[in-house]
């Protein structure tokens, strides 16, 4: 008799971002600033997982791990970047976007803004009547518009 496999949902790795910037620092130096934490590029009509791995905050504190998230959008306008969901998994905190606020079962709190740049990544096909190259690429003006012939 055969039996159905279940199946575990588990994120693209190509999306994670983990937390660093927790090596001591000795005494009497600075520590470097770090750069901003983003995601690479999606399209607007993507829809995407992204991870916060934050286990190096963790380190030291066995046991302990996400207990709430908290991710704030931003812009919030009509149109822009929605969350759909938000769940964790041990020190991962798997998210759609933004200002993320951890909070540990242990009390700690990590907050971090991340980038996710959102850029047209897909081509359309340029209309019949755009102006195009000897290739049949479409000529596009600075926006990135097909340039339309006769107008």
């Amino acid at each position: 008799m055969a039996t159905t496999a279940a199946h575990v949902w588990r994120p693209s790795g190509a999306r994670r971002i983990v937390l660093d910037g927790f090596a001591p620092v000795p005494r009497g130096t600075l520590a470097d600033t770090p750069s901003p934490l983003a995601w690479p590029a999606k399209d607007p009509a993507d829809v995407l997982d992204y991870e916060f791995d934050v286990a190096a905050a963790l380190t030291g504190n066995r046991g302990d791990s996400i207990a709430t998230l908290d991710v704030a959008i931003t812009p919030d306008a009509t149109g822009d970047l929605t969350m759909s969901s938000a769940v964790a998994d041990g020190p991962v905190a798997t998210i759609y976007v933004a200002q993320i606020t951890i909070t540990t079962t242990s009390g700690r709190t990590i907050s971090r803004a991340v980038l996710l740049p959102v850029q047209s990544l897909a081509t359309a096909t340029a209309p019949t009547y755009a102006l195009t190259t000897d290739t049949g690429a479409a000529v596009t003006d600075q926006n990135g518009n097909p340039i339309l012939i006769g107008s």
